[in-house]
């Protein structure tokens, strides 16, 4: 085990001073490669009772603060982030042959963060916050359909404001391994630990 330093490279996945550095630059690279969303990330969440689920999301924002995802708040992963406030990621890009797992607290995002992305996003998007009662049985297709006709009327003219139930979460890292593909399935892992998020990071070189 050792305390980050300065960049070292070992023949292995190159340490750097910070994860989220590494990160950054395994993204921009996927980024160039992935022919769909490198952005996509699988997001496991549990319940209150500790049965696991996961599902597929996409990575809106990350920084030193931790990995931004929006979602409908009512929606299973809202609900068992409601009751246990705890996440894992993981990033797989089959180009380039690497993994990015993480691990750590979640917490909600800020409103003005919130509302300045619900901003970004096309109308139609914005209009399907509004009609989609995301993970609750549905009667038919064209129940969903005559919500989304609903609001497509009502916004017609006007911007469409952020639904009071659509916001994001911050994946608060306290773990995070990095994965390379190597020959003969000697693979490399690197992963940075700490103790809670105002701890220095510390790295490991895992056995494939």
């Amino acid at each position: 085990m050792s305390d980050i330093g300065g960049p070292i490279d070992d023949g292995g996945i190159t340490v750097e001073g910070d994860p989220i550095d590494l990160f950054t630059a395994w993204m921009a690279q996927a980024e160039k490669t992935e022919p769909n969303e490198a952005n996509a990330m699988a997001v496991a969440t549990a319940d209150a009772a500790g049965r696991p689920n996961i599902r597929m999301v996409l990575l809106k924002s990350h920084d030193q603060r931790g990995f931004v995802f929006y979602t409908n708040t009512e929606s299973a992963k809202g609900r068992e982030l409601a009751a246990n406030p705890h996440a894992a990621l993981n990033f797989h890009w089959k180009t380039v042959r690497r993994q990015v797992r993480v691990r750590g607290p979640v917490v909600p995002v800020g409103e003005a963060e919130a509302d300045a992305y619900f901003a970004s996003r096309a109308k139609d998007s914005q209009i399907g916050a509004w009609a989609s009662a995301q993970s609750r049985a549905m009667e038919g297709r064209w129940v969903f359909e005559k919500e989304i006709a609903k609001y497509a009327v009502k916004y017609a003219l006007a911007r469409v404001p952020r639904p009071p139930h659509w916001s994001g979460y911050r994946v608060q890292p306290l773990e995070i391994e990095f994965w390379r593909d190597r020959p003969f399935r000697l693979h490399d892992r690197l992963v940075y630990r700490r103790d809670s998020l105002d701890k220095p990071w510390r790295t490991e070189r895992l056995y494939p």
